[in-house]
């Protein structure tokens, strides 16, 4: 039986489990990805990026592999009776500090080709058609038992295999699950119509909102059908969504992918154990579809733990800094739990049968998860003066003769040190800082910046970690040295 020495091992090849991969990977770390399937999924499953997974995307050098294939959507209409009713946008157009402000529509599984491809490159690809058996926890380590033999060394494990998460079930971990009786069918596919089709989401106002139209990359469209029941054929989605376009008509000239779900919403009581094994996305997360945030939610949880573990590994930071992962990102999943359980139940709950209207007004009020522009850790105040614990604004800067935007700057697998004005770098700053000065620009073609003169030092995941005015350098080093003693990690 042969024993393969690793820094991380990881079982689930979904897109959560491939993007640690690919991330641990572009930090140095020696990995192992494990999957049952034969290959990368096909297609189905989630069909939307928000704004801020597109701006985490860049900085891990994916962004410009994936926006080409996708088509950008940042409008919602409704509809009633054949007839218009409404059709808003605010909640994208009023975002800060964004320069994608909107969805981009594509389908999951051009995602998890890309990272299946990059891993390929990098020397380390997924074991496929291979399961977990057994994972051992010990002081030194852990230990993954796989099914064709072997046995692989790692200081540590991440569960993100799924919604019946083997591993979460192996340890123990709670996921009291909640079933609405919501039953909905889910349609990818190519459409004839006489409905004018426009790039937007669109949701029918029957006797419910029972039908939402998603546009999707390429010629597909997909259609969210709600259905109520455990047993439907595919004939009776498409006769539902016909009903709800009255007086227009609809059929499929082209069907890619036909599914039935039922919307269940949990988290896990922990996402860790013993600061050793970790788990993301579906693992510790499961909620409706309605919001778009299943995958956006899970591929943050990616960027917010694989950084902390090169600090760990590479840097000599002390373990428990990893337990900031369950503090930062648990809150989040109970506010996008939150989010898509009011999102849901508004289509099927209304005392005026204002269903689609409710909908929309849910999508304004949470619109800082939706579009994940919202997120912030610790006790950083979204709407308030309060700077550390946001996300870093992007903004255009010159370089040379060009302006780029700083998020261009930014490099996953470092801290970055903003200096704005005349301010200087503090000395003897780690390896893992780099330093990013703004010059202030005379020309009219610069935006100014959003930020004062002085210092922020930005996290790998492109949230602030601390801000200090220009002579402020003892600060940057005191909260670099707390992050490392893990005197504290919380961001103040």
């Amino acid at each position: 039986m042969s024993r393969e020495e690793n820094d991380l091992v990881i079982a689930g090849a979904g897109p959560v489990g491939l993007l640690c991969a690919y991330l641990a990977q572009r930090c140095g770390l020696r990995t192992a990805i494990v999957d049952k399937t034969a290959g990368p999924l096909e297609a189905g499953r989630a069909d939307a990026l928000n704004a801020r997974t597109l701006q985490l995307l860049e900085i891990a050098d994916l962004f410009d592999a994936l926006y080409p294939h996708g088509k950008t959507c940042d409008t919602s209409s409704v509809w009633a009776d054949g007839a218009f009713v409404s059709r808003q946008s605010a909640w994208w157009k009023a975002l800060d500090g964004c320069f994608h402000k909107h969805f981009l529509m594509l389908g999951q599984s051009h995602l998890e080709r890309l990272l299946d491809d990059r891993l390929k490159a990098l020397g380390a690809p997924v074991l496929r058609d291979t399961a977990v058996e057994q994972v051992e926890l010990g002081e030194r380590g852990c230990l993954t038992r796989l099914s064709d033999g072997r046995t692989l060394a790692s200081r540590f494990v991440i569960g993100a295999d799924g919604s019946r998460s083997p591993l979460r079930e192996a340890f123990g971990i709670g996921f009291e699950i909640r079933r609405p009786q919501l039953i909905w069918a889910v349609i990818d596919g190519v459409v004839e119509t006489d409905f004018a089709k426009v790039p937007e989401i669109i949701v029918f106002q029957a006797e419910t909102s029972d039908v939402a139209w998603i546009p999707r990359e390429g010629d597909l469209d997909r259609f969210y059908v709600r259905m109520d029941t455990q047993e439907f054929s595919f004939e009776q989605a498409v006769a539902k969504i016909n009903r709800a376009m009255r007086p227009h008509t609809l059929r499929f000239s082209e069907v890619a992918w036909f599914s039935r779900f039922s919307v269940k919403e949990a988290v896990a009581e922990r996402y860790a154990v013993d600061d050793r094994l970790f788990l993301a996305g579906d693992a510790c997360h499961i909620h409706s579809v309605n919001g778009g945030q299943g995958l956006n939610t899970g591929l943050a949880d990616a960027f917010n733990l694989i950084w902390k573990m090169h600090l760990v590994l590479r840097h000599g930071a002390p373990q428990r800094l990893l337990a900031s992962y369950q503090d930062e990102r648990k809150p989040v999943a109970l506010g996008v739990v939150e989010t898509s359980s009011q999102l849901v139940h508004s289509t099927k709950y209304s005392s005026g049968n204002t269903h689609a209207q409710d909908y929309v007004k849910i999508v304004e009020r949470r619109a800082g998860y939706i579009t994940g522009m919202g997120i912030a850790y610790g006790d950083a105040a979204v709407d308030g003066d309060v700077i550390c614990g946001k996300r870093l604004l992007d903004f255009m800067v010159r370089r040379g003769d060009a302006l780029v935007r700083v998020y261009s700057l930014l490099d996953y697998r470092r801290f970055a040190l903003l200096l704005f004005g005349d301010c200087r770098a503090p000395a003897e700053l780690p390896a893992f800082v780099q330093t990013i000065r703004i010059d202030a620009s005379e020309s009219p073609e610069s935006p100014e910046s959003p930020y004062p003169d002085g210092m922020l030092l930005v996290r790998p995941d492109a949230h602030i970690a601390a801000a200090a005015p220009g002579d402020g350098g003892a600060a940057i080093l005191a909260c670099l040295d707390a992050l490392m003693q893990r005197e504290t990690v919380a961001m103040a």
